[in-house]
């Protein structure tokens, strides 16, 4: 008998790649996305292997499915996404937490939330531990994604302490590889796409902001590896790549491998935009015996060669 599997969020870039791994494993899965930020063309391939059933579905309406795990990853993650409707935005985390928390309930289902790293804001603490508990502006633009997923995690563990539902929280830190969106104005597809045309990439503030990226193949490895994780194990756990760089090095390293003649140019740096952000994964290494494998180099040279193909 086949595990039956619901991924929200299914045809966006992380949810893509993971129906991909969970069906290579054996199991039968659902993916469930409004195409806000995701797409068909992420999942079409998937299409005609008979454990696979994508559905048009926004997780702020309930859900009726008969499931025995939910990975909730239904969300749009970048900046230029979540700000554009940032009511929505909150709904997403908030209402779809609740309604994809009574499907796990009425179904007594485990159930994953995809949290993020903004849980901490612009921290001030480094790296940052699973223990900090953030420095997050709840009136800034960001807030609508920051504030919801921190709901949200909220809300796992009341359903958890009060209905004694099994949940896995994972903190994802910056993820790249194929199938990010091209316009998502996140910094690795930013500058792949800006080094691809030639054009100028734009690095905002004077580039000495760090971050950690963590390639996508990775990153799904450590999602499935949380969610079969034996009780009571609930995180929240970090998962990221924890090899820290400056915005400006990335830049430069993506120009080299692109062989891009594109220069570097500087703007004024977004409100609340993290200086620095990269992941203490010692509990992830302790209790999953997960620690990210794909270097820099060899995952941005797959991602550059996806973009290559697509533009």
């Amino acid at each position: 008998m086949k595990t039956k599997i619901l991924v929200t969020g299914g045809a966006g870039f992380l949810g893509s790649h993971l129906c991909e791994r969970l069906l290579a494993d054996g199991a039968e899965v659902i993916s469930a996305d409004n195409y806000f930020t995701g797409g068909k063309a992420n999942i079409v391939h998937l299409i005609p292997n008979p454990y696979f059933e994508a559905m048009r579905h926004d997780v702020t309406l309930p859900l009726y499915v008969e499931v025995d795990r939910i990975y909730n990853l239904a969300c749009p993650a970048s900046p230029i996404h979540y700000q554009l409707d940032p009511v929505q935005t909150t709904k997403t985390s908030v209402h779809g937490a609740i309604n994809m928390l009574g499907l796990a309930k009425r179904v007594k289902a485990r159930i994953l939330q995809a949290s993020t790293s903004e849980v901490y804001g612009d921290p001030e603490i480094h790296p940052q531990p699973e223990s900090y508990r953030g420095n997050v502006n709840p009136l800034g633009p960001r807030a609508c994604y920051d504030e919801g997923k921190r709901c949200a995690e909220t809300l796992f563990f009341d359903y958890h302490r009060q209905h004694g539902l099994a949940i896995r929280i994972a903190r994802i830190f910056n993820t790249y590889g194929p199938r990010m969106h091209a316009n998502d104005g996140r910094v690795v597809s930013n500058f792949i796409v800006q080094a691809l045309k030639g054009e100028d990439i734009a690095i905002y503030g004077d580039g000495s902001q760090t971050r950690a990226f963590c390639y996508v193949d990775d990153l799904i490895d450590g999602l499935v590896r949380l969610m079969a994780a034996p009780e009571p194990f609930t995180g929240p756990v970090n998962l990221g790549n924890p090899a820290e760089m400056t915005i400006r090095e990335l830049a430069e390293t993506i120009i080299r491998l692109a062989r891009s003649r594109s220069k570097l140019i500087f703007k004024p740096l977004p409100q609340d935009d993290p200086r620095r952000r990269c992941p203490d994964i010692a509990l992830a290494k302790a209790e999953l015996g997960w620690t990210p494998k794909v270097g820099l180099e060899d995952g941005l040279e797959r991602t550059i060669s996806y973009f290559r193909s697509v533009l």
